[in-house]
């Protein structure tokens, strides 16, 4: 073990005595315990500890200030800090702010060494590996986002609190989730996956709770739910943010108590499982609209994991590229060493809109098919409805010449009117309502066949279709002409705003 001098930073003596006697136990037999100014005024001579082990239990957010000045006086300083189980959000914020490992009081010698290994080996390199056979890499990763979001998936992957992953579609959140329970405690044990948005919302609660013999028309035999199927391992809950209210309501009940019943039963059963939950949608804002309920929200967001989009880490665009060469190039028998550094340039300067996971659809193609040039306008883009453009929405239009015509006066706004934003977003959702609603009339409401030219799931559609409440016209029901009916109408005095400033918007284009 290395003799250099390990620095014990904390403000009671007392504490401080019991990490001494851990370390030496430890093999670390020469150490320092010094208050945070005493600490600041060693370091401040110029000396450098092995490790600094931080003690945040009685300071609290004056150990972090002290961590940011160790952080940005010594940058590559291996830091442990210490805090109770009460602070997890100080240990996230310590960590968040460069602490290279952390340890949550009470804890044993062993749990102690590891957290030290695993601080000293991060001081060895400059680029901090994240490598695992279940990730979609085998090396380092250089963005230092990818880097953070690697570190904290790494620390938190031996503790049981929730992790809230975010990110865009095809960003990885799904690999992250799996690094975490693969590293865990747990990983002897299932990860159970549930997709939120591929289910409506009555089926998804039997699919994760389960149901009881007779619950409702052909539950003829009780099917246990995925938490039940999760007890001693994981869940992930995919696109977390598509969950009812109704649903969320439950699930805190299963975080705070770790209990719930079968639909159709009495009996309360408990489990333990490490929940994890993933989505592309930003969820304060979700929050902010009364869509997601706040107190859900806080309890799954103790750790979060932001994984940035791959036109933010161009720089890790190669690297990917020639992993999944090599990941692919025996399956599909290509002949391809290593992709051209004219497409691989081509690869780089390109946005990636689906991100990585578009990135690996389109080095399969080329795999397939190398003879033809990749074109990734032929990919880039979602596929649309081979079919007529849709109508555009009616307006009135004034009894003027068209020279004069010119946006109106926006009426005075309600008080819970919040920005711009919220217009375009209310606008795109009453767009993207027109245009379902068009194709469910151009298919004569053949939803398999709607969802298929809308380049959507089935039960996708079934959703939407649901959410904005739509009904097939009984013209249509008994061989009459279609009409164009919408029951989704504008219900705020704000989303009826938006849309007449957009369909004024194109009277006067």
């Amino acid at each position: 073990m290395d003799k250099r001098t390990v620095l014990i930073v904390n403000e009671d003596a007392g504490a401080s005595s019991r990490f001494s006697n851990l370390l030496s136990g430890s093999g670390f037999s020469n150490h320092l315990e010094f208050s945070h100014k005493r600490a600041m005024a060693w370091l401040s001579e110029g000396n450098s500890p092995l490790l600094t082990l931080l003690n945040i239990t009685q300071s609290g957010p004056s150990g972090l200030t002290f961590l940011t000045w160790m952080r940005e006086a010594n940058p590559t300083l291996p830091i442990v800090v210490v805090g109770a189980t009460t602070q997890i959000r100080l240990i996230v914020e310590a960590v968040q702010l460069g602490a290279s490992d952390y340890l949550i009081d009470p804890f044993d010698a062993q749990q102690a060494r590891l957290a030290i290994e695993h601080a000293l080996e991060h001081q060895k390199g400059s680029e901090v590996k994240c490598a695992a056979p279940d990730l979609l890499f085998q090396g380092s990763f250089t963005s230092s986002e990818m880097i953070r979001a690697c570190e904290i998936a790494k620390m938190v992957a031996r503790t049981d609190v929730p992790v809230l992953i975010t990110g865009e579609s095809g960003v990885g959140k799904e690999v992250f989730a799996r690094f975490i329970h693969n590293h865990s405690p747990r990983a002897n044990k299932r990860l159970i996956k549930v997709n939120c948005a591929a289910l409506p919302n009555d089926l998804l609660e039997s699919e994760l709770f389960g149901y009881e013999r007779g619950a409702f028309t052909g539950a003829t035999v009780e099917k246990p739910g995925k938490f039940e199927l999760a007890d001693d391992g994981a869940i992930l809950l995919d696109e977390i943010g598509e969950m009812s209210p109704a649903l969320q309501a439950k699930l805190l009940h299963v975080l705070q108590d770790g209990e719930f019943s079968r639909l159709g039963g009495n009996k309360q059963l408990r489990v333990d499982a490490r929940i994890m939950a993933s989505t592309n949608r930003r969820l304060e804002e979700a929050v902010a609209r009364g869509e997601f309920r706040d107190d859900l929200y806080f309890r799954l967001n103790v750790i979060r994991i932001k994984v940035p989009p791959l036109r933010e880490r161009k720089q890790e665009i190669p690297f990917l590229s020639n992993y999944f060469v090599q990941k692919y190039r025996d399956k599909y028998g290509s002949r391809v060493q290593e992709l051209p550094p004219k497409i691989l340039q081509r690869f780089v300067d390109y946005d990636w809109p689906g991100n990585v996971r578009q990135l690996e659809n389109v080095i399969k193609r080329y795999l397939i098919l190398p003879e033809l040039d990749v074109e990734l306008g032929d990919v880039s883009d979602h596929p649309r409805p081979a079919v007529s453009k849709p109508p555009q929405p009616e307006a009135v239009v004034p009894s003027r010449p068209a020279a004069a015509y010119s946006l109106p006066s926006p009426p005075s706004l309600p008080a819970e009117f919040a920005s711009l934003r919220q217009v375009g977003e209310l606008a795109a959702e009453r767009a993207e309502r027109e245009v379902v609603l068009w194709m469910l009339e151009q298919t004569s409401w053949n939803r398999k066949l709607a969802a298929r030219r809308l380049n959507i799931s089935y039960k996708a559609l079934l959703n939407k279709i649901k959410k904005w409440q739509m009904h097939r016209p009984q013209a249509t029901l008994t061989g009459g002409p279609r009409r164009r009916t919408i029951t989704a109408v504008p219900t705020t005095e704000s989303e009826q705003y938006s849309i007449h400033a957009v369909y004024s918007a194109k009277v006067v284009s």
